[in-house]
């Protein structure tokens, strides 16, 4: 069984995460590439959400009993096979994880045009994670 108060926790972090995002992000791409605090707030608040919903998958998986997969683009492919989350949901969440693990490990320059339209694009897609997540201890 889920831990409900982990679960709430890491739900709150990931929306509070996602509110600072929206408050700071700029509409426009170019404002956000020359404004440095504000790339730094959004790639900070970003990655806050993305380990929140990585940790969040963990947990899941584990407290169900299940193997707890090495990746954790597989961790959300094996919730979303699993029924837990929709899979296209789980997939696109998959494929966040990457720039989780680019952030996190600088695996080379950020590219801030990619930032921005995760930050704009995507976010919808963390809150849907724990929106899921939440309506299935109900």
């Amino acid at each position: 069984m889920v831990d409900r108060a982990i679960l709430a926790a890491k739900i709150a972090a990931v929306r509070d995460a996602v509110e600072r995002i929206r408050t700071v992000l700029p509409a426009d791409v170019d404002a956000f590439v020359s404004d440095r605090t504000t790339r730094e707030v959004v790639v900070l608040n970003l990655f806050v959400a993305l380990q929140e919903c990585v940790s969040l998958a963990a947990h899941w998986l584990a407290d169900e009993g299940a193997m707890v997969p090495a990746s954790y683009g597989e961790m959300f492919r094996r919730l979303g096979e699993q029924g837990v989350i929709a899979n296209d949901l789980a997939l696109r969440l998959a494929a966040a994880s990457g720039l989780r693990n680019l952030v996190a490990h600088q695996y080379g320059v950020l590219d801030w045009r990619r930032i921005h339209a995760a930050a704009s694009e995507r976010l919808t897609d963390l809150l849907d994670f724990c929106d899921q997540l939440a309506a299935r201890v109900r």
